[in-house]
């Protein structure tokens, strides 16, 4: 092509619309015009980055290649995300590929931008055999523990797949209790297999976007860009307002803030019903331990005795 009877901008505009080639690039770059320089080498980085997902999917694919090679049809990678906050669920996903379409760019969740991750997210929902999303609330956390909470969260995912699974590749160094299906455990499973990659990024780009949701009701805690774990804003918050009831009080910052909270609403409250209210979320299971929820209980009768009383 005649590159030199193009501005600019036309080629630009000739760019996004053709496959590029070597050939293209090299082109552009014997242009004498700055400005269409600067473009081949921005379009060589380009392909020098698709150049490398692609090796990097190939890598990525050995594992599952392998078991399907093996007899194992439908391979589900699992993986979580959100153990480690202070607020909101924990999330869990189980992703079935389909070997014939690939998805260039699948990485562990952490590794990836926003926006890589929003665009991934739509490409494995499009194009994945199976996907589904297994989410536990943070009161079930606070019953269980985190980690059976995760547990629970990854059984529920994969009893949603709508195709059954014949073998599982878990991220983590910890099998799944409680499955009869084949599995395996794999260290940085979300570095190291595609299905296990995709796992991570429906889980982690599902659970931020409840979270998102939560900022809504709950700015002064910056949800929207903590996404609950305990970062310098939302500690702050929890020090000022005290935790909200999507908080998970098995956790000892949130359990230490929790405490002070409920003893001065209790210690300032003048109605009745309103102390009655909060018995009763004292009463609710893993918020608080033996010696806190007795010294709770002995405020409570005092301060109900008085507003009984009028004293």
């Amino acid at each position: 092509m005649q590159w030199h009877k193009h501005t600019i901008s036309e080629i630009k505009s000739i760019l996004e619309k053709i496959a590029l080639t070597d050939n293209i690039i090299e082109e552009l770059a014997l242009d004498p015009r700055k400005g269409v320089q600067k473009l081949s080498v921005r379009y060589r980085k380009m392909q020098q980055r698709l150049k490398e997902k692609k090796e990097q999917w190939k890598l990525l694919n050995k594992k599952e290649e392998s078991l399907r090679e093996s007899g194992y049809n439908f391979v589900a990678g699992i993986d979580e995300a959100g153990r480690g906050p202070l607020a909101g669920p924990v999330a869990a996903a189980a992703v079935i590929l389909d070997p014939e379409s690939k998805i260039i760019g699948l990485n562990d969740s952490k590794k990836l931008s926003a926006k890589e991750r929003e665009e991934l997210f739509v490409e494995i929902k499009e194009k994945a055999l199976a996907v589904s999303i297994g989410i536990i609330e943070n009161n079930v956390i606070d019953k269980l523990n985190i980690l059976q909470a995760t547990f629970k969260a990854m059984r529920t995912a994969i009893d949603k797949l709508e195709i059954k699974p014949d073998y599982l590749l878990v991220d983590g160094n910890r099998q799944l209790p409680d499955i009869k299906i084949k599995q395996e455990t794999v260290i940085d499973g979300d570095s190291r297999v595609n299905a296990i990659a995709a796992a991570s990024i429906i889980a982690k780009v599902s659970r931020d976007r409840i979270m998102d949701k939560y900022h809504l009701i709950y700015p002064a805690y910056g949800f929207i860009r903590n996404k609950g774990y305990g970062t310098e804003e939302h500690i702050a918050a929890l020090k000022e307002n005290g935790p909200l009831e999507i908080h998970r009080f098995s956790f000892s910052i949130v359990n230490e803030y929790a405490f002070k909270q409920f003893q001065q609403i209790m210690k300032e409250t003048a109605d009745i019903e309103k102390l009655q209210k909060l018995g009763n979320r004292i009463k609710q299971e893993g918020l608080f331990n033996l010696e806190q929820l007795a010294y709770l209980r002995k405020l409570y009768r005092e301060k109900y005795e008085r507003l009984n009383t009028g004293t």
